[in-house]
């Protein structure tokens, strides 16, 4: 079975990489959570993207506010895909972290999602696994069909009903 890394720098990071692992289930893709920091354990972060590949992932998703270095650092020691996710725990609202993440050099690629946007991250990463395996692509679609059901159902309540009338779940 498919399965992604999803790593973080710390335990402060979980509520918001959880997404991932939220949508990465949805699509049926396995995946492996660990706290490695880029800074405070960089040998386990260096073992971590280095095996990576040898232990079936198809990809990493890493998670980091401030510097963010965590998934520059990652992905130069593998060569799967690396989806980085910049958070929002510093003072600039992620900012910080978004300019750190989308500014990798060239040759070290890092995709890049949304501020806190790790559940795009995890569906990233089931679309790159989808390209390889049927059963994930199909998962993918039904998720994406749900999305559009309900989206298509809170229009319908709110033609109903109206901007007054209408309330969020």
């Amino acid at each position: 079975m498919a399965k992604v890394l999803v790593v973080m720098g710390s335990d402060s990071d979980l509520e918001v990489m959880k997404q991932a692992v939220d949508a990465l289930t949805a699509c049926g893709v396995d995946s492996e959570v660990h706290i490695s920091s880029a800074h405070r354990t960089p040998d386990k972060t260096a073992n971590l993207s280095r095996e990576a590949e040898a232990r079936g992932f198809s990809a990493i998703i890493a998670g980091a506010g401030m510097a963010a270095h965590l998934p520059g650092v990652i992905a130069a020691f593998t060569n799967l895909p690396v989806i980085g996710v910049p958070l929002a725990g510093s003072a600039l609202g992620g900012t910080d972290a978004l300019y750190a993440i989308v500014q990798m050099p060239k040759g070290v690629p890092v995709a890049t999602v949304a501020v806190n946007g790790a559940y795009n991250a995890g569906l990233l990463a089931a679309q790159i696994v989808a390209s390889h395996d049927a059963d994930v692509r199909q998962q993918f679609a039904r998720v994406r069909e749900q999305m559009a059901e309900r989206a298509a159902q809170k229009d319908a309540k709110l033609q109903a009903d109206g901007i007054e009338g209408y309330t969020h779940d």
